[in-house]
């Protein structure tokens, strides 16, 4: 039996279109809930934080912590199990670009409707006004656009070559556009065969040996043939040949890989460094301070010590960063306009508890530190500080935070 994959845009009925093929076919619908739930089971991470893969917007942290492509690796894996386990799958959403496309037996299907059809279905069936509706659908195409050039290094979600059917279900209609997929079903082309479960295992492997190198801190290409890995560096690096031997030491061990080869990809001669991980350092540090000369001064400082920061210049900024973006540590000046130090440390530690603030004062008071101490700040520092202390102190932070995990 065959699997689906239906990959839409934002009011194109596609909801309507996937249940009248689940009735019709007797498939199980495999949601992006679904497989974020199981990737966040199988790598520990936050579900959130895998779902935030999805948007288009990356996090300011992301160069250093790569949570992006750890989330993207471990979506994989997950499913990669669900293509093992079983066929008559129907996957919807954004994981419908995630398989290997050698999976002969994967009927590959998008649904999309022009703007007008768009706009009328929001306003039917949702009751949005137009501007409204508007800004959603290019939000969400925005979101598909990034993600479907990350994976499939296309800036057309809705290109021909990336599907096997394309339904215009506008045009189509919601009846007629189910008919078209289950037709599809009885196409020889994508009926299981040994080559395309072969192509499972592949895909399999290769899954697992990139969430292995994300736990190393790894970003490569991974792809598998029959038990032969091959790793594909995409970024410039100044010690290739170390980083191929520590690559390959890795992926060796790995059950089920035969052999391991190397090479570098067409992004290698980029601009762009490749950075390993270090996983015994802070990756996601917001400094926030007023002084806007220091506080970038000590931003490079940190990422000089491969420390990936981010910087903003009040407490307002501070606190809507953290809401959607949240760091593992702040540092935290005391004295800014508006909302001051003490209290966003008051609401950080209230609402985000697991994030560890070490306040970095001028200005500070015996009573200050006690009162920062007693709200929860991890340390208390005065400026101007030695940035080998600092960097102590953020590692100790670190520390906690990982033995929390």
């Amino acid at each position: 039996m065959s699997v689906i994959t239906v990959f839409n845009g934002l009011f194109c009925e596609a909801g309507v279109v996937v249940k009248r093929v689940l009735d019709s076919a007797g498939y199980r619908l495999v949601s992006d809930q679904e497989i974020v739930a199981d990737a966040a089971k199988l790598s520990g991470m936050a579900e959130g934080k895998i779902a935030r893969a999805f948007q288009a917007k990356a996090s300011v942290f992301n160069t250093f912590s790569r949570e992006k492509e750890q989330a993207i690796a471990w979506m994989r894996l997950a499913m990669a199990n669900k293509l093992k386990d079983g066929d008559n799958l129907l996957f919807s959403g954004f994981v419908s670009q995630l398989p290997a496309p050698e999976i002969a037996h994967i009927l590959k299907v998008c649904l999309i409707s022009e703007m007008k059809e768009r706009l009328g279905v929001a306003e039917r069936e949702e009751g949005y006004a137009e501007k409204h509706a508007l800004k959603l659908i290019h939000k969400d195409d925005e979101d598909r656009i990034a993600w479907v050039k990350t994976l499939k290094s296309s800036d057309d979600p809705w290109a021909k070559r990336l599907y096997d059917i394309i339904v215009p279900v506008g045009s189509t209609g919601v009846e007629k556009s189910a008919d078209l997929i289950v037709e599809q079903l009885a196409n020889v082309a994508i009926q299981n065969s040994d080559a395309s479960r072969a192509a499972v295992e592949d895909f399999l492997l290769a899954a697992k040996v990139e969430t292995v190198l994300a736990t190393e801190g790894h970003n490569v290409v991974v792809s598998a043939k029959n038990g032969a890995v091959t790793l594909t560096i995409n970024k410039h690096v100044l010690m290739l040949e170390k980083l191929e031997r520590d690559l390959t030491d890795i992926v060796s061990g790995i059950d089920g890989v035969n052999t391991v080869s190397t090479g570098v990809g067409k992004g290698y001669h980029q601009t762009d460094i490749y950075r390993r991980v270090d996983f015994e350092i802070p990756s996601k540090v917001l400094l926030v301070d007023d002084e806007r000369e220091f506080v970038q001064t000590l931003s490079e400082r940190l990422m000089m010590r491969d420390m990936g920061s981010a910087v903003v210049y009040d407490g307002e900024s501070a606190l809507g960063l953290v809401e959607e973006d949240e760091p593992e540590v702040m540092i935290l000046d005391l004295k800014m306009p508006g909302i001051d130090g003490i209290e966003v440390l008051r609401r950080v530690k209230s609402e985000h508890p697991n994030i560890e603030v070490i306040i970095l004062t001028g200005h500070g008071s015996e009573k200050d530190r006690e009162v920062c101490m007693g709200l929860g700040a991890f340390a208390y520092l005065h400026k101007p500080v030695d940035i080998d202390v600092l960097s102590k102190t953020l590692k100790a932070a670190n520390d906690k935070i990982q033995a929390a995990k």
